[in-house]
């Protein structure tokens, strides 16, 4: 899942650093500020001060999930975090998973696990690519080019070594603005149940010279670890 963030003046953004386990805290409370208000989160939790109180705990799981199985990148300030997991598949959940879930998320259980069945249903499956499971600015620093940034840094990577990248945008407008970065549509929409479209899409690398990027501070995207511009889970 991914949220949008607008476009900012060509040659704009912050510099993109690997995320550590310190950053858990505070990354999980960026990307639940960020995704509040967006279409999909209204339908997992409806009331939002239960929003406001379960989100940080569920993206905490995701984040040191990713930390272990992919790449986060943020921000030296930590306004913002990407989390891309390398797949061939829907990458499997950390063990204990469904109980730790259970205990966050509480009666709105059921809406977490349909969500994230119904994007597993729509993954890519067999051929090697990065998941960008969440993009996610805070709110206050977005239109500065930091979304972006955070995109440019492992698209670089993923041209220069050929791989794939697949994420989930969270509505329309976040739809166009993925297009607008290289993205295309993966399929029809996928359809959560009486509730909001979501867009799977997928981005071809553009094959360059093997010459290396400057890049994420911590290692080439493409190497091993994990990913989560503006609120989504994905963008």
């Amino acid at each position: 899942m991914t949220g949008g963030c607008p476009p900012a003046p060509p040659g704009a953004g912050p510099s993109v650093v690997s995320a550590r386990e310190r950053d858990i805290e505070v990354l999980s409370q960026i990307i639940a500020g960020a995704f509040h208000d967006l279409a999909v989160s209204r339908w997992l939790i409806p009331d939002p001060d239960a929003r406001r109180s379960i989100f940080p705990g569920y993206f905490g799981i995701l984040l040191r999930h990713t930390m272990t199985a992919g790449m986060v990148s943020t921000t030296p300030q930590r306004t913002a975090a990407a989390l891309w997991l390398p797949a061939t598949g829907p990458t499997p959940p950390p063990g204990g998973y469904i109980g730790r879930l259970a205990e966050i998320t509480g009666p709105f259980l059921d809406r977490f696990v349909t969500f994230e069945t119904e994007l597993a249903r729509r993954h890519p499956a067999g051929v090697f690519h990065h998941h960008l499971a969440i993009l996610a600015v805070r709110p206050d620093t977005q239109r500065q080019g930091t979304g972006t940034a955070l995109l440019q840094a492992h698209h670089a990577a993923f041209d220069w070594q050929g791989i794939t990248a697949y994420l989930e945008a969270s509505d329309e407008r976040t739809r166009g603005l993925y297009l607008r970065h290289g993205y295309a549509d993966h399929g029809a929409p996928i359809e959560l149940p009486d509730g909001p479209s979501m867009y799977p899409m997928v981005r071809i690398p553009i094959l360059l010279p093997r010459s290396e990027p400057a890049l994420v501070t911590g290692g080439v995207p493409g190497g091993h670890r994990i990913s989560q511009a503006d609120g989504e889970k994905g963008r």
